[in-house]
């Protein structure tokens, strides 16, 4: 509980960090847009204004993600990370949009940018700034399971591509005097970001309706086939749903029928124990105990079971299309 508590502080306190580079990076980059006149670099800077409302979104959302259950949220408070990395995307698309239309007024207009050295190299700085943020927001982000940390990250990185994109146009325009590549170049980019903001939304929005995780189904029936009992003659219905970094697996466990409770729930248990001491995330189950039916005969690897009323056939490998199916296996199933 103590190492969980820590993360949330250390990732609260990250995400802070980045709210406040976000500023400084933003008014960088008005002084650039100040001093060259470039429409390029004044879309790079209004895009940076979606960073900061983002990092503060984001700081919101981890302050309320490490607040404990209460009555009215049983499950904790952790779905508010897919709210905000979702509004995140948003952002993110409503910037795109705005430099591809920048980008076209400025062909249309014709802009002729200014003083275009220091322009490049405010610009530069800002870019190698903002990935290298970006880059430890998302390995964080991945170690300590948390969507906003990533989708901040994803967020920084993609602002650093447009950047660059700036830079380059900038360059490109200082040497070549042609200055409808600053133009072009950013209605490039424009676009790039609008597809990694769809990304983010899609997503947020299958966290908030806990869409199945196949890949995690998967990895999770890989694991109980490797370290199966005899006594798990079956386990389906398996629904897995994410809570910010904490995760909530529901399923069915099939037992033979004779067995007392005590029996039961510590098989149920062991079940626990080894899903929980695998893996580095904070975990809540619940699961439902059913009893063997005659048909679950053919598929029991119980061998010296008294009670059997069919011979074995067959054992039924876990995947992550069987066993999240609603009803008992069987020996039909594939």
């Amino acid at each position: 509980m103590a190492k969980s508590t820590q993360s949330k502080n250390s990732n609260f306190a990250f995400q802070r960090n980045v709210a406040i580079v976000g500023i400084l990076l933003f008014l960088a980059k008005l002084v650039a847009w100040h001093l060259t006149n470039s429409d390029a670099v004044f879309s790079d800077a209004m895009e940076s204004i979606v960073n900061i409302i983002a990092a503060f979104m984001g700081l919101y959302a981890l302050y309320l993600a490490a607040k404990p259950k209460d009555v009215d949220h049983p499950y904790g408070h952790g779905k508010v990370e897919f709210v905000t990395s979702g509004i995140e995307g948003a952002l993110i698309v409503f910037a795109g949009i705005i430099i591809i239309v920048q980008a076209i007024d400025s062909l249309l207009q014709g802009n002729q940018p200014k003083k275009l050295d220091w322009g490049i190299l405010i610009v530069a700085a800002t870019a190698i700034i903002n990935y290298v943020m970006g880059y430890i927001s998302i390995k964080k982000g991945i170690r300590e399971n948390s969507l906003v940390l990533q989708s901040s990250g994803k967020h920084l990185q993609s602002d650093t591509v447009t950047t660059l994109g700036v830079v380059m146009s900038l360059v490109l325009v200082y040497l070549t005097k042609v200055f409808w590549i600053d133009a072009v170049t950013a209605l490039l980019f424009g676009t790039y970001i609008i597809v990694v903001g769809y990304k983010i939304i899609r997503k947020s929005l299958s966290g908030i309706m806990d869409e199945a995780d196949l890949e995690m189904l998967a990895r999770l029936a890989n694991f109980l086939n490797q370290h199966r009992q005899p006594e798990w003659i079956d386990i389906h219905n398996m629904r897995i749903q994410q809570h910010g970094s904490k995760l909530h697996i529901d399923a069915h466990l099939t037992l033979p029928w004779y067995f007392e409770l005590r029996k039961a729930h510590e098989e149920m248990e062991k079940i626990y124990r080894l899903i929980g001491e695998n893996t580095d995330r904070n975990i809540e189950f619940n699961f439902h105990l059913d009893d063997c039916k005659p048909t679950s005969c053919e598929i029991c690897q119980l061998r010296d079971c008294k009670v059997r009323q069919k011979d074995f056939v067959k054992r039924i490998e876990w995947n992550s299309h069987n066993i999240s199916q609603l009803r008992k296996h069987n020996v039909q199933t594939e």
